[in-house]
């Protein structure tokens, strides 16, 4: 099965979906804002897959063949004969909205859209479409060409045949696949994130310092990376529009945001992303 998939967003994402895609054998259209954004996020792709020659990873010769299947776009138009759009932009579900009208508008009437929101209803995204049947979530994990796993999420609209494609799909980029309702959240992220905000209330009523908690955490949990370097990785922007999700979805007052996760977005300090979070990166 192979087929032209495209990819919107050229960010940390998008890229990795599309960088994924392309190694396991499918032509890739990505499209950002513009053709620049585009083709910077595919030179970084192309940066992504240089290091990896250089370290002994993978064959020169695979690295041009991979780059070889990807084309920077300028515009959604130039997705309109995709088999499948995974839409990779902001947790913005009103930017989300605006991105699926105006995918619906031009592309084929085939052509199935993925969101990989990892929070946003699936089922109200797709309701902006006159294809909500051809309408899943695809929730890949950071970074996409390491992790193993997609989250699928089903809307109510969503048709058997759609969902046995993205599951495939998903499966033939080398992904084990697992289905979540849509609900906020989903699985992973109904679970992880209120970790992640709990962490942070922690913190910020002082019962230990940022070290000691991802300590803890890492040697009496076993986890691989403790829960603030994970919200630096992931972004503490992005972890506050999940939590808002959860809280304003859900309405219960345990997803209530931590203050000090609000009051560092507020001061930019994003992550590792912007050089500084609840660690600094500079």
């Amino acid at each position: 099965m192979s087929f032209e998939f495209g990819v919107i967003g050229a960010g940390q994402m998008g890229q990795g979906i599309a960088q994924l895609a392309a190694q396991t054998g499918f032509s890739v259209r990505l499209a950002d804002v513009n053709l620049e954004s585009a083709r910077k996020g595919v030179e970084k792709i192309s940066a992504q897959l240089r290091k990896l020659v250089e370290k002994q990873k993978m064959a020169a010769a695979d690295a041009d063949a991979v780059m070889s299947r990807m084309t920077p776009v300028s515009g959604f138009a130039e997705l309109k004969d995709c088999a499948l759009v995974v839409e990779a932009a902001s947790e913005n579900i009103d930017l989300k909205k605006q991105i699926f009208r105006e995918l619906d508008r031009v592309c084929g009437e085939s052509t199935v859209f993925a969101s990989n929101t990892s929070s946003i209803s699936i089922t109200e995204l797709a309701a902006v479409t006159r294809r909500p049947d051809r309408f899943a979530g695809m929730h890949f994990m950071n970074p996409v060409p390491v992790m193993k796993l997609v989250e699928g999420i089903r809307a109510i609209q969503t048709s058997d045949r759609t969902w046995e494609f993205v599951r495939s799909t998903a499966e033939k980029m080398g992904k084990t696949f697992v289905a979540a309702r849509d609900m906020p959240g989903f699985a992973v992220n109904r679970i992880l994130m209120p970790m992640i905000n709990e962490a942070v209330f922690a913190l910020y009523e002082g019962i230990a310092s940022v070290e000691d908690i991802d300590t803890a955490m890492k040697l009496g949990t076993n986890q691989p990376m403790g829960p603030l370097t994970l919200a630096d990785f992931i972004g503490l922007d992005t972890c506050l529009a999940i939590m808002e999700v959860l809280h304003q979805g859900l309405g219960d007052s345990k997803y209530r945001p931590c203050p000090l996760l609000k009051q560092y977005v507020a001061a930019g300090w994003l992550g590792k992303k912007s050089g500084k979070g609840f660690y600094s990166y500079v």
